[in-house]
């Protein structure tokens, strides 16, 4: 072999495993820009001096940040709802959503993880449907089944609208602790003396932890933001935040719109990074 085959041969790669080289980095930072560009554009518009949209702002003021404050403590007589009414009912529905889901997912999690079934394929995939399920027709579909309902389910119905849609996330996030969690913990517990209901409260619930947190936390975002099934769905006195948003760029687009949208986002930021300290990377499954 000459000299030049046995350089080619044990030559180093110029990448070592675990770095980027210059093209994926290049790449993966477009990637990271382009994910970032709506929301970066949505924080440079709230802080637009000009009374129109003009991208980017020839002038900086906090006068929308302003106007945001006054609408939410004085709301205009004009409006049919306020903004405190419509953030007070995302918080009642994401709250309540995030229950409802977690007390339903963590005994469903354990039984598709845990049991073997006529079914399970057909229950999973069910679980599953709303990620694939235009939510459109979602949202269509509900009214439609709601509206034949004899009674008036009033914020009930964006409660389990809601809770459809967070299934997936909270489901997959138990399944995940559970799958973790071998059955031999349980059978220690029970070898001490312990029920098989003691040993699923006091061994396999502790350890299930970070998937139950990472559920809550997924379904509280995913209520608080929700939007497309919401506007099927909503009344007057039951208008979410989203759809309150929407109703101030009907006419024509409000720049406080900007604000308030900031204001969002920095409570869903500020709920990505609790359940990153509390949990880390432990559960979470997207």
């Amino acid at each position: 072999m000459s000299t030049v085959a046995r350089s080619r041969t044990f030559r180093l790669p110029t990448t070592m495993p675990g770095r980027l080289g210059k093209v994926s980095s290049l790449l993966a930072a477009i990637v990271l820009f382009l994910a970032a560009l709506p929301i970066l554009t949505m924080i440079t518009m709230s802080f637009s001096a000009s009374d129109t949209l003009d991208f980017p702002p020839h002038e900086y003021s906090l006068q929308w940040y302003r106007a945001a404050w006054h609408t939410f403590v004085s709301p205009d007589a004009s409006d049919v709802l306020s903004m405190g009414s419509a953030l007070t009912t995302s918080l009642i529905v994401a709250i309540a959503t995030m229950i409802i889901a977690t007390l339903v997912s963590v005994p469903a999690a354990y039984a598709l993880s845990r049991y073997r079934f006529r079914g399970k394929p057909a229950v999973e995939q069910l679980v599953a449907l709303p990620l694939v399920y235009p939510l459109v027709m979602l949202g269509l579909s509900l009214l439609l089944v709601f509206n034949v309902l004899p009674v008036e389910l009033g914020v009930f119905r964006l409660i389990i609208a809601h809770v459809i849609l967070a299934l997936p996330f909270t489901v997959k996030n138990c399944a995940a602790s559970v799958a973790t969690i071998g059955p031999e913990f349980e059978e220690a517990a029970c070898v001490l003396g312990a029920s098989p209901r003691r040993a699923l409260i006091d061994v396999v619930l502790p350890l299930m932890k970070p998937g139950i947190l990472a559920g809550m936390l997924f379904a509280f975002i995913i209520s608080f933001n929700e939007f497309t099934v919401t506007f099927f769905l909503y009344g007057i006195n039951t208008m979410t935040l989203p759809v309150w948003l929407y109703s101030r760029t009907v006419s024509s687009l409000d720049p406080t719109v900007f604000s308030f949208a900031v204001f969002i986002v920095a409570i869903d930021f500020a709920l990505i990074w609790v359940l990153e300290k509390l949990i880390g990377d432990e559960g979470v499954a997207l």
